[in-house]
């Protein structure tokens, strides 16, 4: 427990000086009670109980004083935050290479199945932003409790050339720092610098879930990006998606966009071998997702299938440490001293009546 006014506990030391000051006075009656013998002996032959009574209410009174003065003193406790004062960053790669049919239909539209349940899911007050990112990243709606809104940006999502998994990161930090005041604005050192350690302090209770299917192409270098994270305290959950071997690249005219005429894309929807270099690029490039999840604090998962992917966003939620925040509890600890100040004159009242 700490306290907002930790100076208002000198009051604690009223009590201690009450309790001298009626001590003195008791034995100064002791004395006065020498001179009139008669007036000794009545209250020598009431009940011994008598004096306890007595003194039953004034102990009270003090207790409810210190009481007081705690609460004026501002108590506060520490209380882990529920997870609907967290916010979730969804970072989702849309490359071509989602358009493998490896998973049934493709990995693009499976994984827009699996992020909407997901969407759906959450708390009501979860506030959640969502990055979608291929050769470059975009912010498509900024940390909200507005699901419909997020699922309407999911469902519109195109699929575009190359893959900037650091470019998404960065575009992640920026959408949380823009309602967390903890967490700053990325500001990259062109120079590179080396990785760095958590900051005292411990974690943000915002987090960045990223999912990609293949290897960085271009933007910045991950695990440089994942060091901004970790200067900000920010885990970042990492999901590698798509089998090994790869599949058919067979995008609809949905996940196509406006860009149909595409080389080896056309007709209703777009179909492309996944032979050569482009299998290459359909692979999950593990090792640095992992990496970047170890650096920050997060964990790595690897999904093969629909099923898989529903696992892992399912588990995310218990993986999250909840963020610990102060709350005042001043109003116990003066609800507790008035009770003990109305029991104290209460029993005053009752055994002191005609003492």
């Amino acid at each position: 427990m700490t306290f907002a006014w930790p100076y208002a506990l000198l009051l604690l030391l009223v009590a201690p000086l009450l309790l001298a000051l009626y001590l003195i006075m008791l034995r100064r009656r002791r004395r006065f009670a020498v001179s009139y013998a008669s007036l000794s002996l009545i209250r020598e032959a009431l009940p011994k109980r008598s004096r306890w009574r007595r003194r039953i209410p004034f102990a009270l009174l003090l207790i409810s004083l210190m009481f007081l003065a705690v609460a004026a003193a501002r108590p506060q406790a520490e209380a882990s935050v529920p997870m609907s004062r967290t916010t979730i960053i969804l970072a989702l790669d849309v490359s071509r290479s989602m358009c493998s049919t490896d998973i049934e239909p493709n990995r693009l539209a499976v994984a827009q199945q699996v992020a909407k349940t997901f969407v759906a899911d959450q708390p009501s007050g979860t506030r959640i932003g969502f990055v979608a990112f291929s050769g470059g990243a975009q912010l498509l709606v900024p940390p909200t409790t507005d699901k419909k809104q997020l699922t309407t940006a999911i469902e519109g999502l195109t699929a575009g050339r190359g893959t900037a998994v650091g470019t998404a990161l960065l575009r992640s930090i920026d959408a949380i720092a823009s309602i967390n005041p903890n967490v700053t604005r990325v500001d990259v050192d062109p120079g590179g610098a080396a990785a760095r350690s958590l900051p005292p302090g411990g974690y943000q209770p915002d987090i960045v879930v990223l999912l990609t299917d293949g290897a960085t192409t271009q933007g910045i270098a991950p695990l440089k990006a994942a060091q901004q994270a970790v200067d900000r305290r920010l885990r970042v959950y990492t999901i590698g998606f798509g089998t090994p071997q790869g599949g058919q690249l067979v995008c609809s005219r949905e996940q196509l966009g406006t860009d149909v005429f595409m080389p080896g894309f056309g007709g209703g929807a777009g179909r492309m071998g996944a032979d050569g270099p482009l299998r290459a690029a359909l692979r999950v490039d593990e090792r640095t997702l992992q990496n970047i999840a170890d650096l920050t604090g997060g964990t790595y998962h690897r999904a093969v299938d629909a099923a898989q992917l529903v696992e892992v966003f399912r588990n995310l939620p218990q993986q999250i440490v909840l963020q610990k925040q102060h709350i005042e509890i001043s109003f116990g600890f003066t609800a507790i001293a008035a009770a003990l100040a109305l029991a104290a004159t209460g029993l005053s009242l009752a055994w002191n009546r005609y003492s």
